[in-house]
């Protein structure tokens, strides 16, 4: 029983010696490696080496010029679009002269930079059965004189029966026509570019059908866009005059016997005038004319009804003969 726990525990002892001896060799050679970096920063044991950090560069002197423009670039991409409005006006308004009204409206869009679109003047009844003055006119200023038109128009005015400002805010459709145009322009460039490579007539002539498409296409764009441009700097307004006498109510009078006896005697003298117009004309007109139209009708209506008979009586002679010879 003693032989072999002597023997375990001398393998065990062997085992622990070759353990020591290669942790020693480990030691040192790890050791030896220390030993050098130390030297090669300057000891280890000695202290951290001093870490020189390098003095930063003096900063260029910046152009405040340049510093702007960029400033300003920036500022510029990221503005947000100018809303682009249509502003526009509707006015009734009551004068005491629509003509001359119209004539000052047109002369007070030329003074303020416009023009006019459409006038008219017409006659118009009123309540009362009188023939008054009508005027429709239709004029465009800068957007931004716009308030004062419109105080000018309503001044001086009668009455104000109606007033309408609208507007239309047109941005999104401006910004999306403008992308559409840098994308065509920009199409068009390279197909002038590709056109000028091409060797082969039927591949020049079918690049530039292709650009005449997208030409077309960016005048359109073009058309559109300056549409935008003019509606939101030029405001239509559109004015309708009314003559004072045309809103005029109705009077109403006292009634009075003798007026409608009058009125009704003067229907009769009126009555009697026409009936005997009408038999005159009927005499000397409608009369003959029938007469002339019923002597040729007569006519042949004799001549049809001796025909009849005729042939009626020559029937009954050929029906009598025949039976006669039946029996």
């Amino acid at each position: 029983m003693r032989r072999p726990i002597i023997i375990i525990l001398s393998v065990i002892g062997i085992f622990l010696l070759l353990g020591t001896s290669i942790m020693y060799l480990f030691g040192a050679r790890t050791s030896s490696t220390f030993s050098t970096v130390s030297r090669d920063l300057g000891g280890f044991g000695g202290g951290a080496p001093e870490v020189g950090i390098a003095p930063a560069a003096e900063a260029p002197a910046i152009d405040s010029s340049a510093y702007d423009q960029s400033q300003d670039a920036l500022n510029k991409s990221a503005q947000v679009q100018e809303r682009l409005v249509i502003e526009n006006a509707d006015l009734v308004i009551v004068v005491k002269d629509p003509k001359a009204r119209m004539q000052e409206i047109n002369d007070l869009a030329k003074e303020l930079g416009g023009y006019v679109v459409s006038s008219s003047l017409s006659q118009i009844s009123s309540p009362t059965g009188k023939e008054v003055p009508d005027a429709n006119i239709v004029i465009r200023v800068p957007s931004e004189t716009l308030d004062e038109a419109l105080a000018k128009i309503k001044e001086g005015a009668v009455d104000i029966d109606y007033e309408n400002r609208s507007g239309q805010d047109v941005t999104s459709q401006y910004v999306d026509l403008q992308s559409q145009l840098k994308a065509k322009e920009a199409a068009e460039k390279k197909l002038l570019e590709i056109m000028d490579q091409a060797v082969k007539a039927e591949d020049v002539l079918a690049i530039y059908l292709q650009v005449q498409i997208v030409q077309t296409e960016i005048e359109q764009l073009k058309g559109q866009i300056k549409y935008l441009e003019e509606s939101a700097d030029l405001s239509a307004i559109s004015v309708r005059l009314i003559a004072e006498e045309g809103v005029q109510p109705i009077e109403v009078g006292p009634w009075k016997p003798e007026g409608a006896a009058k009125a009704a005697i003067q229907d009769l003298i009126f009555f009697v005038q026409n009936f005997a117009e009408f038999l005159i004309r009927f005499v000397l007109y409608n009369l003959p004319a029938l007469i002339l139209i019923g002597i040729p009708l007569y006519l042949v209506f004799l001549g049809g009804r001796a025909l009849f008979r005729r042939f009626r009586k020559q029937n009954e002679k050929i029906e009598q003969s025949e039976e006669a010879k039946k029996e």
